[in-house]
Protein backbone atom coordinates (compact mmCIF):
# COMPACT_ATOMS: atom_id res chain seq x y z
CA UNK A 1 0.00 0.00 0.00
CA UNK A 2 2.86 2.19 0.98
CA UNK A 3 4.22 1.89 -2.17
CA UNK A 4 1.45 2.29 -4.54
CA UNK A 5 0.19 5.51 -2.79
CA UNK A 6 3.64 6.36 -3.09
CA UNK A 7 3.39 6.35 -6.91
CA UNK A 8 0.02 7.63 -7.24
CA UNK A 9 1.20 10.41 -5.36
CA UNK A 10 4.11 11.15 -7.57
CA UNK A 11 1.45 10.60 -10.49
CA UNK A 12 -0.77 13.14 -8.89
CA UNK A 13 2.05 15.61 -8.58
CA UNK A 14 3.02 14.99 -12.04
CA UNK A 15 -0.38 15.58 -13.24
CA UNK A 16 -0.93 18.94 -11.71
CA UNK A 17 2.47 20.09 -13.40
CA UNK A 18 1.27 19.34 -16.64
CA UNK A 19 -2.26 20.78 -16.16
CA UNK A 20 -0.21 23.79 -15.60
CA UNK A 21 -3.35 25.57 -13.61
CA UNK A 22 -1.21 25.83 -10.36
CA UNK A 23 0.55 23.26 -7.59
CA UNK A 24 0.67 22.83 -3.82
CA UNK A 25 2.81 24.60 -2.64
CA UNK A 26 5.62 22.28 -2.02
CA UNK A 27 5.50 21.34 -5.81
CA UNK A 28 5.14 25.06 -6.51
CA UNK A 29 8.47 25.04 -4.73
CA UNK A 30 10.15 22.47 -5.97
CA UNK A 31 9.59 23.46 -9.61
CA UNK A 32 10.61 26.95 -8.60
CA UNK A 33 13.96 25.11 -7.41
CA UNK A 34 14.03 23.23 -10.51
CA UNK A 35 13.93 26.13 -13.10
CA UNK A 36 16.45 27.84 -11.07
CA UNK A 37 19.42 25.18 -10.95
CA UNK A 38 18.42 23.10 -14.25
CA UNK A 39 17.13 20.34 -12.00
CA UNK A 40 14.14 18.06 -13.22
CA UNK A 41 11.07 18.61 -11.06
CA UNK A 42 11.69 14.94 -9.52
CA UNK A 43 15.39 15.81 -8.84
CA UNK A 44 14.28 19.02 -7.10
CA UNK A 45 11.04 17.15 -5.07
CA UNK A 46 14.00 14.39 -4.06
CA UNK A 47 16.56 17.22 -3.02
CA UNK A 48 14.40 19.15 -1.09
CA UNK A 49 13.40 15.85 0.59
CA UNK A 50 16.88 15.34 1.52
CA UNK A 51 17.24 18.51 2.89
CA UNK A 52 14.28 18.71 5.01
CA UNK A 53 15.19 15.57 6.19
CA UNK A 54 18.53 16.82 7.61
CA UNK A 55 16.00 19.13 9.29
CA UNK A 56 14.72 16.59 11.57
CA UNK A 57 17.49 15.95 13.24
CA UNK A 58 17.76 19.03 15.22
CA UNK A 59 13.80 18.13 16.31
CA UNK A 60 14.84 15.04 17.36
CA UNK A 61 12.69 13.48 14.54
CA UNK A 62 13.58 9.63 13.11
CA UNK A 63 12.52 8.72 9.85
CA UNK A 64 10.29 5.34 8.99
CA UNK A 65 10.97 3.28 5.67
CA UNK A 66 7.81 5.02 4.70
CA UNK A 67 9.98 8.32 4.95
CA UNK A 68 13.35 6.96 3.29
CA UNK A 69 10.52 5.68 0.01
CA UNK A 70 8.48 8.87 0.34
CA UNK A 71 11.58 10.93 -0.26
CA UNK A 72 12.86 9.03 -3.68
CA UNK A 73 9.55 7.28 -5.21
CA UNK A 74 7.34 10.36 -5.47
CA UNK A 75 10.24 12.47 -7.29
CA UNK A 76 11.47 9.33 -9.42
CA UNK A 77 7.37 9.21 -10.49
CA UNK A 78 6.84 12.47 -10.91
CA UNK A 79 10.52 12.71 -13.70
CA UNK A 80 9.02 9.51 -15.24
CA UNK A 81 5.61 10.72 -16.26
CA UNK A 82 6.54 13.82 -17.00
CA UNK A 83 9.03 12.40 -19.66
CA UNK A 84 6.44 10.16 -21.04
CA UNK A 85 3.60 12.63 -20.94
CA UNK A 86 3.07 14.37 -24.30
CA UNK A 87 2.51 18.29 -23.29
CA UNK A 88 -1.17 19.68 -23.37
CA UNK A 89 -2.76 22.82 -25.00
CA UNK A 90 -6.28 21.76 -24.37
CA UNK A 91 -8.02 23.78 -21.87
CA UNK A 92 -10.41 21.29 -20.82
CA UNK A 93 -8.05 18.54 -20.71
CA UNK A 94 -5.99 20.69 -18.71
CA UNK A 95 -8.82 21.37 -16.14
CA UNK A 96 -9.52 17.70 -16.36
CA UNK A 97 -5.71 17.02 -15.41
CA UNK A 98 -6.25 19.41 -12.25
CA UNK A 99 -9.17 18.03 -11.16
CA UNK A 100 -8.37 14.93 -11.05
CA UNK A 101 -4.69 15.26 -9.75
CA UNK A 102 -6.31 16.87 -6.95
CA UNK A 103 -8.26 13.74 -6.13
CA UNK A 104 -6.02 11.30 -6.62
CA UNK A 105 -3.68 13.06 -4.70
CA UNK A 106 -6.13 12.65 -1.98
CA UNK A 107 -6.34 8.94 -2.01
CA UNK A 108 -2.35 8.53 -2.40
CA UNK A 109 -1.98 10.65 1.19
CA UNK A 110 -4.45 8.56 2.51
CA UNK A 111 -2.71 5.06 1.31
CA UNK A 112 0.60 6.28 2.16
CA UNK A 113 0.04 7.67 5.66
CA UNK A 114 -2.20 4.67 6.28
CA UNK A 115 0.36 2.52 5.35
CA UNK A 116 1.59 3.63 8.36
CA UNK A 117 5.21 3.24 7.85
CA UNK A 118 6.49 6.94 8.81
CA UNK A 119 5.50 10.82 7.73
CA UNK A 120 7.07 12.15 4.87
CA UNK A 121 9.80 14.22 5.12
CA UNK A 122 7.91 17.50 5.05
CA UNK A 123 4.97 16.08 7.32
CA UNK A 124 7.86 14.88 10.16
CA UNK A 125 9.13 18.91 9.87
CA UNK A 126 5.39 19.94 10.79
CA UNK A 127 4.84 17.52 13.44
CA UNK A 128 8.42 18.13 14.64
CA UNK A 129 8.08 21.85 15.10
CA UNK A 130 4.71 21.51 16.50
CA UNK A 131 5.96 19.02 19.37
CA UNK A 132 7.85 21.87 20.82
CA UNK A 133 4.75 23.60 21.69
CA UNK A 134 3.46 25.04 18.66
CA UNK A 135 -0.17 24.51 17.59
CA UNK A 136 -0.16 22.17 14.32
CA UNK A 137 -2.36 24.29 12.45
CA UNK A 138 -0.16 27.13 12.64
CA UNK A 139 2.75 25.79 11.90
CA UNK A 140 1.44 24.09 9.02
CA UNK A 141 -0.03 27.15 7.57
CA UNK A 142 3.62 29.15 8.00
CA UNK A 143 5.21 26.68 6.73
CA UNK A 144 2.56 26.11 3.32
CA UNK A 145 3.03 29.87 3.23
CA UNK A 146 6.73 30.35 3.14
CA UNK A 147 7.55 27.47 0.68
CA UNK A 148 4.40 28.75 -1.76
CA UNK A 149 6.29 32.54 -1.72
CA UNK A 150 9.74 31.30 -2.27
CA UNK A 151 8.48 29.18 -5.01
CA UNK A 152 6.87 31.58 -6.57
CA UNK A 153 9.42 33.71 -6.66
CA UNK A 154 11.65 31.42 -8.04
CA UNK A 155 9.17 30.80 -10.59
CA UNK A 156 6.99 27.94 -9.66
CA UNK A 157 3.40 27.45 -11.14
CA UNK A 158 0.94 29.49 -8.96
CA UNK A 159 -2.69 29.89 -9.86
CA UNK A 160 -6.12 28.55 -9.72
CA UNK A 161 -5.03 25.23 -9.09
CA UNK A 162 -3.16 26.06 -5.98
CA UNK A 163 -6.26 27.24 -4.40
CA UNK A 164 -8.25 24.00 -4.99
CA UNK A 165 -5.66 22.00 -4.14
CA UNK A 166 -5.32 24.11 -0.53
CA UNK A 167 -9.21 23.89 0.06
CA UNK A 168 -9.63 20.30 -1.12
CA UNK A 169 -6.57 18.32 0.13
CA UNK A 170 -7.07 18.54 3.71
CA UNK A 171 -10.75 16.97 3.79
CA UNK A 172 -9.72 14.43 1.36
CA UNK A 173 -7.16 13.08 3.68
CA UNK A 174 -9.52 13.40 6.36
CA UNK A 175 -11.88 11.06 4.01
CA UNK A 176 -9.16 8.97 2.69
CA UNK A 177 -6.74 7.73 5.80
CA UNK A 178 -9.18 6.22 7.87
CA UNK A 179 -9.97 4.25 4.48
CA UNK A 180 -6.39 2.89 4.23
CA UNK A 181 -5.60 2.82 8.39
CA UNK A 182 -5.89 -0.33 9.99
CA UNK A 183 -8.62 -0.70 12.76
CA UNK A 184 -6.27 -0.47 15.13
CA UNK A 185 -4.39 2.95 13.89
CA UNK A 186 -8.18 4.41 12.88
CA UNK A 187 -8.69 4.30 16.51
CA UNK A 188 -5.52 7.01 16.54
CA UNK A 189 -6.71 9.10 13.41
CA UNK A 190 -10.71 9.56 14.32
CA UNK A 191 -9.32 10.49 18.08
CA UNK A 192 -7.86 13.98 16.62
CA UNK A 193 -11.29 14.44 15.59
CA UNK A 194 -12.36 15.68 18.78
Amino acid sequence: MLALGLTLFGVSVAMLVIADLGLASWDAFHQGVAKQSGLSQGAATIGTSLSVLLLWIPLGQKPGIGTLANAFVVGLVVDAVLVLTPDVGNDLTRWVLLIAGVLLNGVATGMYIGAGLGPGPRDGLMTGIAKRGHSVRMVRTCIEIVVLTIGWLLGGTVGVGTVLFAIAIGPLAHLTIPWFTSRNDRRLVTAGDR
